[in-house]
């Protein structure tokens, strides 16, 4: 009796391995679709002088983007579960199309080899974190949260430097931004492994690819963010 309950909750456990590796298998795949759909915006926006001129150089089209990519991700996080799977894709493709937009910018700032380099050494920390994050038998929800309170003093830090333009603060966010969004892949994969290993797989393929959906939207914002933050020490300008 207890070699077959033991058997049992092998074979469960087991189970639910092979599923939150499945899982996060499909988010990992959206989440490099979404950078790869950047990456070719940002580059195609950089090297095309009318694009520049429409969606770069006019403010009220640039500040425009940033805030529709703002809303698009409080929507989708906020309304994924009434959301269709086809609709959540949309609109997860569409911000990683708009985000490419705005880092065109970089493409003008940095030099070709210092956004490698960064992007690189940003692919590495990541991966480091992810492993980590998926590893460990720790409990990471309380870096999450303290992860969560970093970020939002880096938002208000960055929304008072707007005004104060103080390289020093600028310094200091890009820094704490480093810690919180190495901190946050950790958390986020956890979360995600745990996700996959709770039934979702059972529950359809629409259940399955909206979690996946807001699960690469977790990873593609800490990749873009720890990137960001990276670059700002190791970028070298044009």
């Amino acid at each position: 009796m207890y070699e077959n309950r033991h058997h049992q909750a092998v074979t469960a456990s087991q189970a639910q391995t092979q599923a939150s590796t499945i899982f996060l298998a499909k988010v990992f795949n959206w989440m490099a679709i979404g950078l790869g759909i950047t990456g070719v915006v940002a580059f195609v926006v950089a090297n095309t002088p009318a694009a520049l001129e429409i969606f770069i150089m006019n403010p009220l089209m640039r500040w425009g983007i940033i805030l529709g990519e703002l809303g698009l991700v409080f929507y989708l996080s906020s309304r994924i579960q009434k959301l269709s799977p086809q609709v959540a894709t949309g609109l997860f493709l569409l911000y990683s199309a708009l985000n490419g937009i705005t880092l065109s910018v970089i493409l003008l700032i940095y030099t070709a080899t210092s956004v490698t380099t960064t992007f690189f050494v940003t692919a590495g920390m990541f991966g480091a974190m992810a492993i980590y994050g998926l590893v460990t038998k720790k409990d990471l929800s309380g870096l999450g949260s303290f992860m969560f309170m970093g970020l939002i003093g880096m938002i208000i830090a960055s929304v008072v430097n707007i005004f104060l333009q103080s390289s020093m603060m600028s310094w200091v966010v890009s820094a704490v931004g480093v810690l919180v969004f190495t901190g946050l892949t950790a958390y986020d994969v956890q979360k995600i492994t745990q996700i996959g290993a709770s039934g979702i797989m059972e529950e359809g393929e629409a259940a399955i690819r909206k979690g996946a959906i807001l699960g690469a939207l977790a990873l593609y914002l800490d990749f873009i963010n720890l990137f960001i933050s990276l670059l700002h020490f190791m970028g070298n300008r044009d």
